[in-house]
């Protein structure tokens, strides 16, 4: 859920990655290190004659830059604002930089609330920030929860001396999110049941353990483990509670036993269009559409074409719906929409550079999920068990796993994901030195 990507290799997971590009600049200088090769191209020029010094220093314009007259160039301007919103937009490295001698505390924040942004790929704490005030908005307590499972995760895998890149990352985070969330959620209890806390840590604790032992197996096929710690924690959680038991019990799950009353003349086109956003919120398990809204602010922060996916795979998941009739409310309640949302995501510039055949491919991938949800949804229903996000997990690992021969459809390498901007910039720089080399 790059910034950072929900990279399945911790140890190579790095939140600020070691490479350069071909000027020698940091990933994401691309866009905003207009000024470091420029500078680059002016210490390469032949040095100026004594007389061009003096002819320069006695020119009216050099007069006026001394005096500070052309201080207010608007060219300057313009370029200060691109520089400016680099430093909070990405995966804010400098800001990750920045903190490495600062106290503990301060890191270990950083690190809460880049695992809460991680589970829609992001990997930036202020939109760690804006999803936090979108549970407030959904559910204060549901807020504190997922707040907790984060915080337990972050510290269990500290004490199990996980990769600190990986930690720093928010890669040993969001699951943990999810399983303080939708613990909450399932819960028959409802809210403010503090009891709940137990289960919540304890369920939280195993996600740097499933993380860790998936990551060693995924590694060998350069795979990312997704939110499948979640899924599988979750899954055994509901497993041995259910809805009838004294201590804990959970929501009621029961499979249709009906054909369901579809009316298609009662279908509402803004309803339809509020389940959007609400489809993104749902990747959280919120409901609401402010709170979806939120979200998507959220990431597009961090990466306008996240933002673009994550909006196309939610209405693709709505589109699949309404080809299998599926019962409105469930449409409007964007229960379609979440695991398409994340597999666009994913395919759509994350995992996979983008280009238009890649495009293409997340949104193929985006529909396959869907179609997939809809049926673990049944399948699962039958044992009294939501399917979670399992049905992206396992289709975006499919088309991960696609063999290709066209050079436009170019996996990323696991330790080079960031955000598909960045992304993109590396796979053109790897494919211009590819045409350059002389083999």
């Amino acid at each position: 859920m790059n910034g950072r990507s929900l990279i399945g290799d911790a140890g190579e997971a790095s939140p600020v990655p070691h490479r350069r590009d071909t000027f020698g600049n940091k990933p994401g200088e691309a866009t905003s290190g207009g000024f470091s090769r420029l500078k680059l191209a002016l210490s390469r020029r032949p040095p100026e004659q004594p007389g061009e010094e003096r002819a320069m220093e006695d020119s009216p314009s050099m007069d006026k830059e001394d005096r500070g007259e052309n201080q207010s160039s608007p060219c300057r301007g313009r370029r200060c604002y691109p520089k400016a919103l680099s430093y909070v937009t990405g995966d804010m490295r400098e800001f990750a930089n920045w903190l490495k001698d600062k106290p503990q505390v301060l890191q270990f924040f950083d690190w809460v609330l880049r695992g809460i942004a991680q589970v829609v790929f992001v990997n930036n704490p202020i939109s760690g920030i804006l999803i936090l005030v979108g549970f407030l908005v959904q559910n204060p307590w549901w807020a504190l929860l997922g707040s907790i499972g984060t915080v337990v995760s972050t510290l269990t895998a500290l004490l199990l001396s996980q990769d600190r890149s990986a930690i720093a990352g928010g890669l040993h985070g969001y699951n943990a999110t999810l399983v303080g969330l939708l613990i909450a959620v399932f819960s028959d209890k409802g809210d403010y049941f503090w009891w709940l806390l137990f289960p919540i840590c304890a369920v939280s604790m195993t996600c740097p353990l499933f993380s860790s032992a998936l990551s060693s197996v995924f590694s060998k096929w350069d795979l990312p483990v997704f939110t499948l710690p979640f899924n599988m924690a979750l899954t055994l959680y509901l497993s041995a509670t259910g809805h009838y038991n004294p201590f804990f019990p959970s929501q009621l799950i029961t499979p249709e036993n009906s054909v369901p009353n579809v009316t298609w003349s009662e279908l509402n086109a803004l309803q339809l269009l509020k389940s959007v956003p609400v489809g993104v919120g749902q990747i959280y398990g919120c409901d609401n559409l402010w709170t979806g809204l939120i979200f998507l602010g959220a990431i597009l922060l961090s990466s306008p074409l996240m933002c673009l996916h994550a909006t196309i795979g939610s209405l693709l998941g709505m589109v699949a719906a309404l080809s299998l009739s599926t019962p409105f409310e469930e449409i409007y309640f964007g229960l379609w929409g979440y695991n398409s949302s994340l597999a666009c995501i994913a395919m759509g510039g994350m995992f996979v550079a983008l280009t238009w055949q890649t495009h293409l491919l997340a949104l193929a991938c985006a529909l396959f999920t869907a179609y997939l949800g809809g049926s673990m949804s049944h399948l699962m229903a039958v044992v009294g068990l939501p399917s979670c996000t399992w049905p992206f997990c396992l289709a975006t690992l499919v088309f991960l796993l696609l063999s290709t021969k066209n050079p436009n459809i170019y996996k990323m390498p696991l330790n080079k994901v960031t955000y598909p901007e960045e992304n993109r910039i590396f796979y053109l720089q790897a494919k211009k030195r590819m045409a350059e080399s002389p083999l």
